[in-house]
């Protein structure tokens, strides 16, 4: 397959408008310029966004990596999430700068022009080093097989998460034996245990962290019970939409309920409010680090299956392959060794909450004694994603496009049954538009069935 012409512009253009976190420019970290100078007979470059908790986890893989294989010289870079690293990543593949290996969230995969901008993975490689496509969850895995290669080999998947606190819930009389939230199987059930979790809460503070005004996370929920109703958005040929107004005014009335009873406070700080004592909080698992710092007695479950089957809204971070106009030979394949060890060793991955995709980790008695996530390691089983488009994934076109409109209804500014006709038109729109990575359409193949 040709590459197109790939000009600064419209590399900027196309990955600006992929995403919007973050701001412009860029923070390198890792590797000082005295170590280029290593003795190492292999170097591999490696570029990643993990910031925080996650970098410091990173950091950990990283350098236990480098003392098990000393002939490996890894130089790592981490990039400001978001807008600015994905045009670097856009611009360096393009120049034939690219790293021997990069991150990327597994939605953004689709738009990423594969077999332009990203080359697809040896799998005879990852097996020499013990990665096989079933030590993953096969719905998993098959977001990244674009065109039939694999261009994105999965790290974890994480999710958003219903935490709960077990002090407000066992005075409700909300605990299970276990220990942890009474199931819930529908709409009633679930607002019947907020009004209980309400009456024993302390005064001043919300019933629950919803993020009733933020468009990403209120995009994410939507997702999360489009999914639980089985809704859909194209056909398998993406020529046609198949979103379903009647489902997704379904969980636009459900969603907003959230505010007409009382139940959230829009704009209060979600967070600091569950820490001062709010029975439950809708967050990401990226949030059980600190929870857990504050010495919580918690539980984080997958999102209520009110919709009677379960799904949770999930995305992953997994590791690509930029491309490389001579990709091949010792650094290509220890790029692959790394790749593969740091999935293979997701332990200390796993304590920043995000749980690993490489299955045989969750299994482990190291794993199954890690609270809370060994009570949502079930969600790996049951995934909301987004639509497998170019312009699908994480902050991506789609999240800008249909997050606010989602917002507008939530918050009562939009009649949900308006703003779920709304969304199909919208979807309609972008179906047929082009991705500026390639000039493609979804049912041209920007897709990457």
């Amino acid at each position: 397959m040709g590459r197109p012409d790939l000009t600064r512009r419209n590399l900027l253009a196309a990955a600006g408008g992929l995403a919007v976190a973050g701001s412009f420019g860029f923070a390198a970290a890792g590797s000082g310029a005295a170590e280029l100078a290593s003795s190492a007979a292999t170097r591999v470059r490696y570029w990643n966004l993990f910031s925080g908790g996650d970098g410091s986890n990173m950091i950990a893989m990283l350098d236990a990596f480098r003392k098990a294989n000393p002939g490996i010289d890894v130089k790592d870079s981490t990039l400001q999430w978001g807008n600015p690293f994905y045009t670097k990543l856009a611009m360096a593949a393009a120049g034939n700068r690219a790293p021997e290996l990069g991150v990327m969230h597994m939605g953004r995969v689709a738009g990423f022009s594969p077999g332009r901008l990203l080359d697809p993975w040896d799998i005879d490689l990852l097996a020499k080093y013990g990665v096989r496509k079933e030590d993953f969850s096969p719905a998993l895995w098959n977001r990244g097989v674009i065109g039939g290669k694999v261009y994105a080999l999965p790290l974890d998947i994480h999710v958003q998460l219903c935490f709960y606190r077990k002090d407000v819930l066992k005075k409700a009389d909300l605990l299970g034996d276990d220990g942890r939230m009474i199931p819930v199987t529908s709409t009633t059930e679930w607002f019947d245990v907020l009004k209980k979790a309400k009456q024993v809460q302390k005064k001043g503070l919300q019933t629950i962290g919803f993020w009733a005004n933020d468009q990403n996370f209120q995009w994410w929920f939507f997702v999360a019970f489009y999914s639980q109703l089985g809704g859909t958005w194209f056909n398998d040929a993406r020529t046609e939409v198949t979103f379903d107004p009647d489902k997704a005014t379904q969980v636009l009335d459900f969603l907003r309920q959230h505010v007409t009873d009382g139940y959230t406070i829009p704009g209060a700080p979600t967070g600091e409010q569950f820490l001062n004592g709010a029975p439950f909080t809708w967050e990401g698992n990226w949030s059980v680090p600190v929870f857990s710092g504050a010495k919580l007695a918690y539980g984080a479950a997958p999102l209520p299956p009110v919709f009677g089957t379960q799904a949770t809204h999930a995305e992953s971070h997994a590791f690509v392959l930029p491309h490389q106009s001579g990709r091949g030979g010792d650094t290509n394949e220890a790029a692959h060794q790394l790749a593969a060890y740091i999935v293979k060793n997701a332990q200390q991955w796993a304590a920043g909450g995000h749980i690993p995709a490489y299955t045989p980790t969750l299994s482990t008695p190291e794993y199954q004694k890690l609270a809370p996530q060994n009570e949502y390691a079930s969600a790996m089983d049951h995934q909301g994603v987004e639509p497998k488009v170019w312009f699908a994934g994480s902050t991506g076109v789609l999240a800008q496009d249909l997050g606010p409109v989602v917002v507008s209804s939530t918050m009562g500014s939009a009649k949900p049954d308006a703003v779920a006709r709304q969304m199909k038109d919208r979807l309609t729109k972008l179906l047929a538009s082009k991705n500026p990575m390639d000039g493609s359409t979804a049912a041209q193949g920007g897709a990457g069935a």
